[in-house]
Parts: C-alpha cells; structure tokens; sequence
C-alpha cells in the first residue's frame, strides 16, 4: 500500500511553462501532480548526491587523507590515449 500523501506544495508559474508541464505530464500518463513530484525528487537526487556529508574515524580519515595525497598513478590506456594523433585540429 502507498504511502499516504500528507505534505503539500504550492507553486507559482506561467501560462507556458504550466502547459509544458501539462503536456509531458500527459504523454506519459501520469498526473501533473505525480509528474512534478517524481521530476523533483529525481533532481533533488541529483542535486543532493554529490553533496552528502560523511563522518570518518579518525584513523579512517588519516588513511583517507594519505591516499588522497598520494601522486596519481599514471594510467597506461589513458598515456596510449593522448599519445594517439588528434583528429581535431585547433
């Protein structure tokens, strides 16, 4: 059974973005109520994803830190890359 829907938001907005709306709301079957709700959430999602706060043992947070610290390794499929000629010309 769903989750019930106590929560509610109002928006404001103009007459051709509520009909955009509609229209996609409408070709994908779903309700505009429901279109909005899933568009948010998918980029609160995205939004949020890169943004997280974590907590670390100190311990975790000094072999972290070393690791960070260290000189990237170089990558042999990524030095064959760039050794390769450019087709683009600048």
């Amino acid at each position: 059974m769903p989750a019930t829907k106590d929560a509610r938001l109002n928006l404001r907005l103009n007459q051709d973005d509520d009909e955009l709306i509609r229209q996609a709301a409408h070709t994908l079957g779903q309700t505009v109520s429901d279109f909005l709700t899933d568009s948010a959430i998918d980029r609160a999602h995205e939004v949020l994803a890169n943004q997280r706060h974590f907590v670390l043992d100190e311990e975790t947070w000094d072999e972290f830190v070393a690791l960070v610290d260290q000189p990237a390794r170089p990558d042999p499929r990524l030095l064959e890359l760039f050794a390769r000629p450019q087709r683009i010309e600048r």
